[in-house]
């Protein structure tokens, strides 16, 4: 039976290249794709791949919030992120998440097929460029994340919040009235400490929870 692959990347250039690449791989079948994180829980849902190649930067959620929100739904499921962030943070990210794999987009040939592989071993892969030293020690010394004093819908909601969504096309995207998504943006702003939504847009590029490009 062949590896079915899916694959999460808002540039449609990127998905083109990653079907051609994937597609000419012996036991290995691109099955789907999706544009953003709230189109990956539906996919997942519908197609159950063995593994989603994840972007880390998408809109909706974000690569990281998709994988964990995945997982939770779809254990059996692996997930490969592909960025083109090499801190440690994001990385660290990726794994607490549940990600199998991490590979930066400029390695994103033999090293992919080797990271697909790996995960449906359950073995966890890094590209060679990311510094696993400074990983553990990223590990070792770092605090509590802060997200988690948030639950899961606040963490949705923040993704889209900071992505510049307004309250309207939240409550739409995530079946919740307007007046909820506030009382979370509410809550979430007092959780994290942060007084305005420019504030929390620092705190999530600094904490690696969403990236600019």
């Amino acid at each position: 039976m062949k590896v079915r692959i899916a694959i999460v990347d808002d540039h449609p250039i990127v998905r083109e290249g990653l079907r051609h690449l994937l597609s000419r791989i012996p036991g290995f079948e691109v099955v789907a794709e999706a544009a953003n994180g709230i189109a990956a829980l539906r996919m997942a849902e519908e197609q159950r791949p063995d593994v989603i190649i994840m972007d880390i930067a998408i809109p909706d959620l974000g690569g990281i919030e998709a994988t964990r929100e995945i997982l939770r739904c779809w254990p059996q499921i692996r997930i490969v992120i592909l960025s083109v962030h090499s801190t440690c943070e994001h990385v660290y990210h990726a794994l607490t998440a549940g990600a199998r794999g991490y590979v930066l987009k400029e390695s994103i040939g033999t090293e992919l097929v080797d990271a697909i592989r790996a995960a449906l071993c359950n073995k966890r892969y890094l590209s060679s460029k990311i510094d696993e030293k400074g990983l553990a020690d990223f590990v070792l010394s770092s605090r509590k994340s802060p997200l988690e004093c948030l639950s899961r819908r606040e963490r949705q909601v923040m993704y889209l919040v900071v992505e510049g969504a307004s309250s309207a096309v939240i409550a739409e995207k995530l079946f919740l009235s307007p007046k909820t998504v506030e009382t979370y943006r509410s809550r979430i702003m007092q959780k994290l400490g942060v007084r305005d939504i420019t504030s929390l847009v620092k705190f999530a590029v600094q904490h690696g929870i969403i990236n600019v490009e």
